[in-house]
C-alpha cells in the first residue's frame, strides 16, 4: 500500500465530510473500544445503536430462525428500541414464479415461497428504520437485502444449516475438511 498516500488521504476525507458516515465510523470504533472482548455480538448492536442515536431497528430474519428472530425482538424491545422484522418468505410469491424448474427446488412438487429480500428492505425502508440488523438470511439474499436496504445494515448470525449457523467452524476445522472443500475447486 505504499504510495498510495492520496488514496488514504481521500478514504480520511470521506469518514469527514459526511456527517452520517462521521457518525458510524465514530461509533462504531467506540463500541470496538468499550466493548472489546467484554461484550456479545447482540450487545455490540445495541452499543453502537445508542451511541449512534438509533432507537429505530429492523430485523431482517430467515423463517429457519423464526424462535431466534422472537427472543432478539424481545431483547432489542426490552432495551427500548422500536423494532420492526421482517420473515424472508414475506408475501408467498411462488419460486416458479421466478422460472424455477420443479427439479430445482428444496421439495420438489410442493409449493415453495422465494425468499423475498428485496421486500424485507423495502418494508423495512417504509418504517423508516435507522439501522437494519440481518439473522441469518441466505447466502445471496443477504447481498440483495443489503443493496435495496436505504440504511445501515448489520449482521447478527449468518445461515449455515451444516454448522448450527456458524460458518467459522468451516474455517476452524479446514484441516479436518480438505476433501470436502476440494470438491469446489474452479475448473
Amino acid at each position: 500500500m505504499k504510495g498510495r498516500t492520496d488514496f488514504y488521504e481521500n478514504i480520511l476525507a470521506t469518514y469527514t465530510r459526511d456527517s452520517e458516515i462521521n457518525n458510524l465510523i465514530l461509533n462504531s470504533t467506540r463500541t470496538e473500544s468499550a466493548g472489546y472482548g467484554i461484550w456479545n455480538r447482540l450487545e455490540e448492536i445495541m452499543q453502537f445503536c445508542k451511541r449512534s442515536g438509533f432507537r429505530t431497528l429492523g430485523l431482517a430474519f430467515c423463517t429457519g430462525l423464526f424462535s431466534e428472530a422472537s427472543v432478539v425482538k424481545e431483547i432489542f424491545s426490552s432495551c427500548n428500541f422500536q423494532v420492526y422484522s421482517v420473515a424472508c418468505k414475506n408475501g408467498g410469491i411462488s419460486k416458479n414464479r421466478l422460472g424455477l424448474e420443479e427439479q430445482e427446488k428444496v421439495r420438489p412438487g410442493k409449493f415453495e415461497a422465494i425468499c423475498n429480500p428485496v421486500a424485507q428492505a423495502e418494508i423495512l425502508n417504509e418504517l423508516k428504520t435507522e439501522l437494519n440488523v440481518v439473522l441469518g438470511l441466505c447466502v445471496g439474499h443477504d447481498s440483495l437485502f443489503f443493496k435495496y436496504s436505504r440504511v445501515p445494515v448489520t449482521v447478527l448470525a449468518v445461515k449455515d444449516r451444516v454448522l448450527a449457523h456458524n460458518p467459522l467452524g468451516a474455517v476452524y476445522g479446514r484441516r479436518y475438511q480438505r476433501e470436502r472443500y476440494s470438491k469446489h475447486k474452479l475448473a
